[in-house]
């Protein structure tokens, strides 16, 4: 049986109990959705935060492995004409998740709302002129997060 639990808007040391047949007490528990919505929201941004590093990872450090040409579809050709525009884009990608993960750990919400938009732009811009799998790993999980931070 779980511990008794006061209210948030009761004072300590009372309880809400409800009495069913007079043997068996029910607690009330008040749970604040607005602290359930901005802890979902830090959850999925800092989620955008570490799939950007990843990111960061294979766009800069794997672009020219077997795993990272095969993850992006290149050629050996391809992937060593490439590997600098690559690694530039993955300095970006970096770039992003510090700043999105500062933004989020100091509670800068509008800053943090921007950058997720940003995320969701790029990834649409994405999705469309490169590979239609990007709206799904760059820019949904930033749409969830955005309307997370919005309601939150």
């Amino acid at each position: 049986m779980a511990l008794p639990a006061r209210r948030l808007s009761e004072p300590r040391g009372s309880n809400t109990v409800q009495s069913s047949r007079g043997a068996l007490a029910q607690h009330r528990v008040c749970v604040d959705a607005a602290a359930v919505i901005a802890h979902l929201a830090l959850v999925v941004t800092w989620l955008v935060v570490v799939l950007h590093v990843v990111f960061m990872v294979l766009e800069t450090f794997l672009w020219t492995t077997p795993r990272g040409r095969k993850i992006f579809g290149q050629t050996k050709e391809g992937a060593e004409a490439t590997k600098v525009l690559a690694a530039n884009q993955g300095v970006y990608n970096g770039a992003l998740a510090g700043a999105l993960g500062w933004s989020a750990l100091t509670h800068e919400t509008h800053a943090t709302m921007a950058l997720l938009v940003f995320v969701v732009v790029v990834g649409v811009y994405g999705a469309v002129t490169a590979k239609p799998s990007i709206l799904f790993l760059q820019a949904l999980p930033a749409l969830v997060a955005l309307v997370l931070t919005w309601l939150a």
